[in-house]
């Protein structure tokens, strides 16, 4: 092999290396690494949420006995918690807002009626005694905390992946080959953060 060729090969080596650098720092690998932990981040959501879900029927059935009167609460948890499992939402729906937002509607309205079954539970001394009902609404306060964490680690990752689109220079790759567009965070919400009001009308019974 000749000295020319050497050169022409190391010259070809050189250009590969360096083309592929440029394309690496233009968030060619960066952009989907981002992306793709937001979504792994949001299966963690809907895993909590799904857990809530299945939760929440076992809870109304073991309530109507004991709390027979608040038909209309528990009536408003199963209504709730049909509007929050008719709204699917896939990993695509995570940069439509619209989307989003009425799934997180829906969820926050299933939030607001669980509340309103947990004021119920502090009236009625004899449901909070039913070791089956307090295995479940412990379980639920669990599923309330994996949500709230879920929550908080999927806000962090759409925060890098929306901050990795945007800057310099990963937002070429982002924009030219993946057109990439940003992710919607969860907000909180004013009216799923006040302490539910439950009116009985009546003095609720008293322990037997």
């Amino acid at each position: 092999m000749t000295a020319s060729s050497l050169r022409n090969g190391l010259f070809r080596t050189v250009l590969v290396a360096s083309a592929a650098a440029s394309l690496a720092g233009c968030g060619i690998n960066s952009v989907p690494t981002a992306e793709e932990d937001a979504k792994a981040r949001w299966a963690d959501v809907q895993s909590a949420y799904q857990r809530r879900s299945d939760l929440v029927p076992n809870l109304v059935e073991t309530a109507k006995a004991a709390a027979a009167s608040e038909t209309q609460i528990l009536t408003n948890v199963t209504e709730a918690r049909a509007s929050a499992t008719a709204i699917n939402i896939t990993t695509d729906d995570l940069s439509d807002p619209e989307t989003f937002n009425k799934f997180q509607a829906a969820q926050n309205q299933l939030t607001q009626a669980l509340g309103q079954l947990r004021t119920v539970v502090e009236n009625y001394p004899q449901l909070q005694s039913q070791a089956r009902f307090a295995d479940l609404m412990v379980q639920l306060e669990g599923t309330e905390n994996q949500i709230n964490v879920a929550r908080m680690r999927y806000n962090e990752s759409v925060q890098s992946y929306n901050t990795t689109i945007r800057t310099f220079p990963d937002a070429i790759g982002a924009k030219v080959i993946y057109g990439a567009k940003p992710m919607v965070p969860f907000a909180a919400d004013a009216a799923a953060q006040k302490a539910p009001k439950v009116d009985f009308g009546t003095t609720a019974p008293a322990a037997k």
